[in-house]
């Protein structure tokens, strides 16, 4: 009878972690939307190819049919007769790409280097802290524009470049949750046993530093979405691939006799970014531990 009173307690326990994230990023109304719309993008970027097989970036059509004027080709086709609605398919898979491996990219650079300098101090931190500076001084699109002109229009060197302009927010941040957390009563008992520093970093320190991480990589995604369509837009994206900033950058020239050009991807860059940042703000209310506490 003792054991399974124990076990209904240490049940019962347990459970308000699970309920209390679900329940809080629940009672965001405005993240449930996001979420549903990010799985929707998701969902046809992963369905693309069944939706839309073959390349969708190959004449199909006549030009210039508006939306909804063709049964067959529902988003219209653009200036070369090319299916709207098969490059949106198409193209969601490129931005989601980009966007979340340059965000992975940058969130591993950045905490990184944010753990490294809240924990070694002195000149290290001085070092590092002075390097994530100089990324943040240097204008963004002008680092990205410049990385792409010189490796490169192709999709890994996009990547590559917005994930280096991605890192600094992120080792900031980190290694303010570092500077408050090494501090604490659990690590300065794991330093009192002699424990592997690696082990107190990763196994202590950097578990309870996360939460707000993960909140900012949601928002480096939607950043990282936008960095891609302003390289693409410019003309300097991929060619041989579909993305929705290229298709904004080449209806621009149209924008007065055939506006929807540069609308649908527009409409679709837009409700991408919009749910990554709803998305974040149910993160933050769910992962606050002062939220938690009440």
């Amino acid at each position: 009878m003792t054991s399974s009173s124990s076990t209904i307690v240490t049940s019962i326990a347990r459970r308000p972690r699970t309920d209390s994230f679900i329940a809080r990023f629940a009672r965001h109304r405005g993240a449930l939307l996001g979420a549903a719309l990010l799985l929707a993008v998701i969902l046809l970027a992963l369905g693309a190819g069944l939706l839309y097989p073959g390349n969708p970036l190959r004449i199909v059509a006549t030009p210039e049919i508006w939306p909804f004027s063709d049964t067959a080709y529902p988003l219209g086709t653009d200036a070369m007769g090319r299916d709207i609605a098969a490059m949106i398919a198409h193209g969601a898979r490129a931005t989601l790409l980009i966007g979340l491996v340059a965000a992975a990219a940058a969130t591993a650079i950045g905490v990184t280097v944010g753990a490294l300098a809240a924990w070694m101090g002195g000149w290290v931190e001085e070092v590092l802290m002075r390097l994530t500076e100089l990324f943040q001084i240097i204008p963004n699109v002008v680092f990205v524009l410049t990385v792409v002109s010189v490796l490169g229009p192709h999709i890994e060197n996009i990547t590559l470049a917005v994930g280096l302009v991605s890192w600094p927010p992120i080792a900031r941040l980190t290694r303010a949750e570092f500077l408050s957390l090494k501090e604490r009563e659990f690590v300065q008992a794991c330093r009192a046993v002699a424990l592997n520093p690696l082990r107190i970093i990763f196994g202590e320190i950097l578990p309870n530093a996360l939460p707000p991480v993960i909140v900012m990589a949601s928002l480096v995604v939607a950043g990282a979405i936008l960095y891609e369509s302003v390289v693409s837009f410019l003309g300097l994206g991929d060619p041989n691939i579909a993305s929705w900033g290229r298709m904004v950058g080449e209806g621009r020239s149209l924008i007065r006799s055939s506006w929807y050009l540069s609308a649908v991807p527009g409409v679709a860059i837009m409700l991408v970014v919009l749910a990554l940042n709803l998305v974040g703000d149910g993160l933050n209310d769910a992962l606050n531990p002062k939220l938690r506490k009440r």
